[in-house]
């Protein structure tokens, strides 16, 4: 047990730290994302620069990268501590993978710790963690987005109604730290939207389809 939590936790960081935003817009368009609209490195970010195919990318492998962290905390856990690990302590596993992936996509070792705002990887932690849970999550996410076109907004009441959907969506045992990290993921998304929260609070939030490169805001 002792050995395998620093190298859950270790190997779930570092996989949720790779900067696919980064990347992508600096292998195709040879710039840094970071320099462009809100300087963030997310899907959202890259969208609005005018990198719709980038955007959709980032998106995706952002969301594989938090799937494949909540399944290698699993692998990890049933390899080092036991083949029949009951659901309890499984879940607690891919909780721990969840909580290290979104924090290393937050603040990747790699770009000086700022990263992303976690909404996609977020997405993908608990796709395997909570799926049904993360289902009506995105959904709200994708209603509220396209009702005020503010994906801010969108990825904020998103994260929010998480943890309360997965209480009423997740079977078999809850573990307490596995419950504890739906809320501290949700917790760790929306206080990385404080920016936004402010502008939107002032009237001043950019309102999806306007440029990031005009407004200034992400």
């Amino acid at each position: 047990m002792l050995l395998a939590i620093p190298l859950i936790a270790a190997a779930a960081y570092l996989l949720g730290s790779i900067p696919i935003g980064y990347l992508l817009v600096r292998f195709f368009r040879h710039e840094d994302i970071r320099s462009v609209g809100s300087g963030n490195i997310g899907a959202t970010n890259v969208l609005r620069s005018g990198g719709k195919g980038l955007g959709a990318a980032t998106f995706l492998l952002d969301v594989l990268k938090g799937c494949a962290a909540v399944y290698l905390g699993a692998l990890l856990g049933q390899l080092l501590v036991s083949h029949t690990l009951a659901i309890g302590p499984l879940r607690n596993f891919e909780a721990l993978g969840a909580f290290c992936a979104v924090l290393g996509h937050m603040f990747p070792v790699w770009l000086r710790f700022r990263g992303g705002k976690g909404v996609a990887t977020g997405f993908g932690v608990f796709l395997v963690a909570a799926p049904i849970g993360a289902l009506a999550a995105i959904s709200v996410f994708v209603l509220v987005t396209l009702i005020s076109r503010y994906v801010s907004l969108g990825s904020i009441l998103g994260a929010a109604s998480f943890p309360f959907f997965a209480w009423f969506t997740v079977r078999g045992d809850r573990p307490l730290f596995y419950i504890v990290v739906q809320f501290a993921v949700a917790f760790l998304i929306i206080a990385k939207h404080h920016q936004n929260i402010g502008r939107l609070l002032s009237g001043s939030e950019s309102r999806f389809g306007a440029s990031s490169r005009k407004t200034g805001a992400a």
